[in-house]
């Protein structure tokens, strides 16, 4: 294997392994020349992995900063709230409600979920921050004649704790489709959103044990923050 390519994945494993914390520099490269004792067109190389894959960005004067590269698994399978997630996994976040006003439902999504055309619903926004970053935005709609009230300080912290615990409704099952689009004005006015031009996006319809759609949800990403993960198992047709 070429000298370069093990110089990329020995930095690579320090980065993962948080030895370069992300907007620290790596050693510049002469001194990355030294420590390798290999040609400085070698750890050029080695450096160009590491860009190519996302794990570091060049900037002149500075050097070599080590972006965040930690990724989140958010899993396409079960029915879980972000606080949920975010307990899970540890992530530190600040949620923020945006907006919250009553609406009507309209005819593309009286479609979508089966709710009478005009019906009262809550229009949720929140923005998800992680480390300083606005990385999701959430656009929630609740059916008014199940969600009667919804408090703009629980909506900030868990609206699945607050419909379980408080309301006393059990949260049964959802249809989710994942799509990659093109990202939109709204996108960039409420996400730090850098160069990306595109955003994952989540749509679900989540409904009561008793089969009652309650809740339609777009949950907007950001690419480089977040892996979609589920468990197959093989069954033969």
């Amino acid at each position: 294997m070429n000298k370069f390519h093990d110089i990329f994945l020995e930095l690579e494993k320090g980065i993962l392994e948080g030895d370069y914390q992300p907007g620290t520099l790596l050693p510049s490269e002469n001194q990355l020349v030294e420590q390798y004792s290999v040609s400085r067109e070698t750890i050029r190389k080695a450096l160009n992995l590491l860009i190519n894959a996302g794990y570091i960005q060049k900037q002149q004067g500075k050097g070599s900063i080590v972006l965040n590269v930690r990724k989140f698994d958010l899993p396409i399978s079960g029915v879980i709230s972000y606080k949920e997630l975010q307990s899970a996994q540890q992530i530190h976040s600040i949620t923020r409600v945006v907006e919250l006003k009553e609406e009507s439902v309209t005819e593309s999504l009286a479609r979508l979920t089966g709710w009478e055309k005009e019906a009262a619903v809550w229009r949720l926004v929140r923005q998800r921050e992680i480390d300083g970053e606005v990385v999701i935005i959430d656009i929630d709609y609740l059916l008014k004649e199940i969600v009667n009230e919804l408090p703009e300080v629980r909506a900030a912290d868990s609206i699945y704790d607050y419909l379980e615990n408080d309301l006393g409704l059990v949260i049964s099952y959802a249809q989710k489709e994942i799509t990659v689009e093109s990202v939109t004005e709204e996108d960039h006015k409420l996400m730090d959103i850098k160069e990306d031009t595109h955003v994952v996006v989540v749509r679900s319809v989540v409904s009561l044990e008793d089969t009652r759609c309650f809740e339609y949800t777009e949950s907007r990403h950001r690419l480089d923050k977040f892996k979609f993960v589920d468990f197959a198992r093989r069954r033969k047709a």
